[in-house]
């Protein structure tokens, strides 16, 4: 699932909640009157080649893809909104969003070597139910772990599936020849992706949330029954052989806890959810589970504050975390620069 922070016109205020700070517009400290207030986005809007159905430019975003305010006002998971919007539906419109070609192809790829056997062994129902509830599941977690910027793509969905794939596995034991062979490329597989999930800019929490909801799922729909009970229904009538459970005793317990700890986990989740509670504040490592900050890259994801007035190409902004100010004279109408502008102010 790609994360992404929200763009932001020139005028910015704080917008604090745990500790953490968001560039958002806002009304200017001040103005002259009689004048309006400008955005960056204003001066020198891009061409359209396709209209409404056209890219932002390659600088804004790579994956060839919308703004993130469209993706925003699309359906993108934002906690604010989920919170104090009562936008709770976001949870799930966010899974069939994606920032851009790139993004949505990657998915779909992904998709088709891993949903195709799923759905061709169990239907499209049970594999489309897992994949719904597994993509929720990442969302949940996602949104309490990462509560600044935007969040879009099917990535938790995704993960469910492979979790779903690994508790079928395990639940259907018996009936695997290569039972070491399967169990091994499987955990190389999800250890893989979610190793991947640990660089910046990736949301690791909605994988790692997909992948538990569909672990759990997957002792749910994923049950297979034993062979001798099948054995048994195709048996000729009158056949005086002793009859069997469908299931085996230990599918039944899976079933009966995993199915207990799926709905208690999403109940205490939403619960923490829309009573603001930021995760991290509760575990202090946790957030090295979706970056891992190197000599290459930082993992520091703080917003800057600034609040701003603008008179022509003269911009005047002041950090509000440590009230420094400054005027600059603005070289290109980019709301990128003034982003830059406030971190250097503040930092």
């Amino acid at each position: 699932m790609a994360r992404d922070k929200p763009t932001a016109g020139i005028e910015i205020k704080v917008h604090s909640r745990h500790g953490e700070h968001e560039v958002q517009p806002a009304a200017a400290r001040s103005r002259p009157s009689g004048t309006s207030p400008i955005e960056f986005g204003q001066y020198r809007p891009f061409k359209k080649f396709l209209g409404r159905f056209s890219f932002q430019p390659l600088k804004e975003n790579p994956l060839l893809g919308p703004s993130s305010s469209t993706l925003e006002k699309m359906g993108a998971l934002e906690v604010d909104k989920v919170v104090y919007g009562h936008q709770a539906w976001r949870l799930i419109s966010c899974l069939w969003l994606h920032a851009g070609v790139f993004h949505i192809l990657a998915n779909m790829l992904s998709l088709v070597f891993i949903g195709i056997r799923l759905e061709q062994e169990f239907g499209f129902v049970r594999i489309g139910m897992l994949y719904i509830v597994s993509g929720f599941g990442g969302s949940l977690m996602s949104a309490l772990f990462i509560q600044s910027g935007i969040s879009v793509g099917a990535s938790g969905a995704l993960f469910g599936l492979l979790g779903g794939m690994l508790s079928e596995l395990l639940t259907n034991w018996t009936i695997y020849a290569n039972k070491l062979a399967a169990l091994l490329t499987l955990l190389f597989i999800i250890v893989i992706n979610l190793a991947v999930g640990v660089l910046p800019h990736v949301d690791n929490f909605a994988h790692i949330g997909g992948f538990i909801s569909g672990f759990l799922l997957g002792f749910v729909f994923l049950v297979r029954p034993q062979f001798g009970w099948v054995s048994q229904r195709n048996a000729p009538r009158g056949n005086s052989s002793t009859s069997k459970s469908k299931y085996k005793p230990y599918q039944y317990v899976l079933w009966v806890v995993s199915l207990v700890l799926l709905i208690a986990g999403f109940a205490v989740g939403l619960v923490f959810l829309f009573r603001g509670e930021n995760m991290n504040d509760r575990c202090s490592w946790c957030h090295y589970l979706s970056c891992i900050p190197t000599s290459k890259w930082s993992c520091n994801s703080q917003k800057f504050s600034c609040e701003t007035s603008q008179l022509g190409n003269q911009l005047n902004m002041t950090c509000l975390s440590n009230g420094r100010s400054g005027s600059y004279s603005l070289t290109n109408s980019s709301s990128t620069e003034a982003e830059k502008i406030c971190s250097q102010l503040c930092s």
